[in-house]
């Protein structure tokens, strides 16, 4: 299959490092304009230094900002101009014991994990319709279905941003806008190493450790390793494209079989 994105403008949200990094890139490698957004300024600008030095085609577009708040969300929609592909990828996510978690934890992972995303997607598909034409993808987790009780908010959060996919997809029905969520499992990120050290011997090198989380805290995942970012991302391009214009409303798995489930 030839994805052909020329001409369509993306923002994908969080997009400096890990999963939303690898979103960008391959978005941009299908010919789309992305815009790469992170908090920092001088952050943004060493990413799109670094993806223009790996491939001088690709068309990259500055957009710092925190879209967590109004203004940031301002900022960024401004730098990029109409959008055609909004990637809600922006996340948190940390291990709290479950009666530990604070009014102030719950209100900040539903802030970042699903009202950015909210915000954002009430800015953009009204164009979208108008010019009928958009995807919007929203970047959920496995922890939406298979609740972690390690970390009960996050996965509240992703739950939430599920239902958040489907209103919005019927919002935008008959208008040739998608609106789907993906369901990602175990990632291999910068920040997940952290987290799987939370959880296992801090002097395990790296690849026993991941196994170790693996076999302790994820052994219902069938892949049995954790998925790497670009795995996600070849999926993101793929409901991004026109080949995906049946695919609505629908929540898709990327989770290396995790979920115990054999209906998506």
């Amino acid at each position: 299959m030839q994805i052909d994105l020329s001409g369509k403008t993306a923002l994908v949200t969080g997009s400096t490092q890990g999963i939303g990094r690898a979103i960008a890139t391959a978005l941009a490698d299908a010919g789309t304009r992305v815009a790469v957004n992170g908090r920092s300024a001088d952050t943004v600008a060493s990413v799109i230094d670094s993806l223009r030095a790996e491939n001088a085609a690709r068309d990259l577009i500055a957009a710092p900002g925190d879209v967590t708040n109004e203004a940031g969300t301002d900022a960024v929609l401004t730098a990029v101009g109409d959008i055609d592909i909004l990637v809600n990828n922006l996340g948190i996510f940390g291990a709290t014991p479950a009666l530990d978690i604070t009014d102030d934890e719950w209100r900040r992972y539903f802030d970042v994990n699903v009202l950015a995303a909210v915000r954002l997607i009430r800015a953009t598909l009204p164009g979208m319709k108008e010019r009928g034409w958009g995807r919007v993808l929203n970047i959920a987790s496995d922890s939406a279905v298979v609740i972690p009780a390690e970390m009960i908010h996050y996965g509240m959060s992703k739950t939430a941003l599920l239902a958040v996919s489907r209103g919005f997809a019927k919002d935008a029905a008959g208008t040739g806008v998608t609106v789907n969520s993906v369901l990602a499992g175990p990632t291999h990120t910068g920040g997940v190493e952290d987290f799987v050290y939370e959880l296992v011997d801090k002097a395990l090198p790296w690849d026993e450790a991941q196994r170790e989380f693996m076999r302790l805290h994820r052994p219902q995942s069938l892949l049995q390793r954790l998925i790497e970012p670009e795995e996600i991302a070849n999926m993101v391009a793929y409901l991004s494209s026109p080949l995906a214009s049946a695919t609505t409303g629908a929540a898709v798995r990327v989770d290396g079989g995790y979920i115990d489930s054999i209906v998506p």
